[in-house]
């Protein structure tokens, strides 16, 4: 034995990580190494005299490497690779392609399907999962998309964008000129309970009894400085012009938007604010306050609906109010300490990133089209 071989076999016998099948092999090396007899090997390792055998016959024939477990050939494969194929392609396929009577698939019915046509005697649920998971198929999720309607959508796009960078048509804003984004969050509802809510203990979350009475719903309005991170809310029976208009009244009569040189609302095309005659109706009202609308079906680009997100998340759920007025000093309340602590949204989505999107959505507009156009006719 080297002196090498010799200082590897101690380290693997008695170092503290060592697995403790090694360190057994290697106890069985060291001990042959000074002379001892199997029979001796055995009795102060606590092993059969044929496994000492084994490990020293190897040790001898194959030096360390002989230590280490050989390859070996497993359990044969249940499935052949045409039969794993075959479950994901018809993964990929909705159900009513195949005549199922469903909407999508779940692993229990891709293995019923796939016994049912043969595919396997018999598969089950979790070797289906597994196949799936091996390239990232999931075809009980669906995502919802809806095709770009608005002739307008790149420049509207981009002066909203252009704006949350601090320009407007080619400029920088002043110091003195500010960007509001500003919605309307319909039918919030106070929902009364019908036994007290559980507060959360040890193991336990917060338990919120599912019979309730209603007391009523009110429209939140919320005007939201993208930059300054202030928001500015109002709560009214219902949306409409004159609700709207009297968000645009407290957020412009205060300082510094009152003296402002130009204050920018950003709202989506809403009944409230639709069209030319509502960008009329603001600046007849506040002369220099303009209003920008984001392109149709893309309320997505309006700030304050992260705000929204972040209402709904931390004071609307779970719905547990005794009345509507608890409903309005909660959202008051939830504004300034809000405002107290709120940093501006990191809005990542610029311009370029606007391209990189309309040109995917082009190229997959204009691939739908030509496979259309090539389907034979039935």
């Amino acid at each position: 034995m080297t002196g090498a071989e010799r200082q590897r076999l101690k380290k693997m016998a008695y170092g503290h990580k060592s697995e403790y099948r090694m360190r057994l092999r290697a106890q069985v090396v060291l001990h042959a190494a000074r002379g001892r007899s199997n029979a001796t090997i055995a009795r102060e390792t606590g092993l059969h005299l044929d496994t000492v055998r084994t490990w020293r016959g190897r040790f001898a024939g194959q030096r360390l490497a002989g230590l280490a477990d050989r390859t070996r050939p497993g359990r044969p494969r249940a499935f052949t690779a045409l039969q794993t194929t075959q479950v994901k392609a018809l993964a990929c396929q909705p159900p009513a392609e195949s005549g199922a009577p469903l909407s999508r698939w779940s692993c229990p019915e891709l293995a019923r399907e796939a016994m049912e046509r043969g595919v396997a005697t018999f598969v089950s649920a979790s070797t289906v999962r597994r196949w799936l998971a091996e390239d990232a198929l999931k075809p009980w999720q669906h995502r919802s998309w809806i095709f770009i309607t608005d002739p307008h959508f790149r420049p509207r796009a981009e002066r909203v964008l252009n704006l949350y960078a601090r320009t407007f048509e080619g400029a920088t804003l002043g110091t003195d000129e500010y960007v509001i984004s500003a919605d309307e969050k319909t039918s919030i509802q106070a929902r009364c309970r019908c036994h007290p809510t559980l507060a959360p203990g040890q193991a336990r979350a917060m338990r919120v009894n599912h019979t309730y009475s209603r007391g009523g719903a009110l429209a939140y309005l919320a005007a939201y400085d993208v930059h300054q991170a202030r928001v500015f809310g109002r709560t009214e029976p219902r949306t409409g012009i004159d609700p709207f208009m009297a968000l645009v009244a407290q957020v412009m009569s205060q300082q510094p938007y009152a003296s402002a040189k130009r204050v920018f609302w950003i709202v989506d095309n809403g009944s409230s604010h639709r069209g030319r005659k509502a960008a009329q109706r603001l600046t007849a009202a506040f002369p220099n306050a303009v209003m920008v609308h984001t392109p149709v079906h893309a309320s997505w680009l309006n700030q304050v609906e992260v705000y929204f997100s972040v209402v709904q998340r931390k004071v609307v759920t779970p719905n547990d109010f005794t009345d509507l007025t608890q409903v309005r000093d909660r959202l008051r309340a939830f504004e300034d300490r809000y405002n107290a602590t709120a940093q501006p949204f990191q809005w990542k989505f610029t311009t370029s990133d606007l391209d990189d999107l309309l040109a995917r959505l082009d190229r997959h507009t204009t691939d739908h089209h030509e496979e259309s156009s090539a389907a034979p006719e039935t």
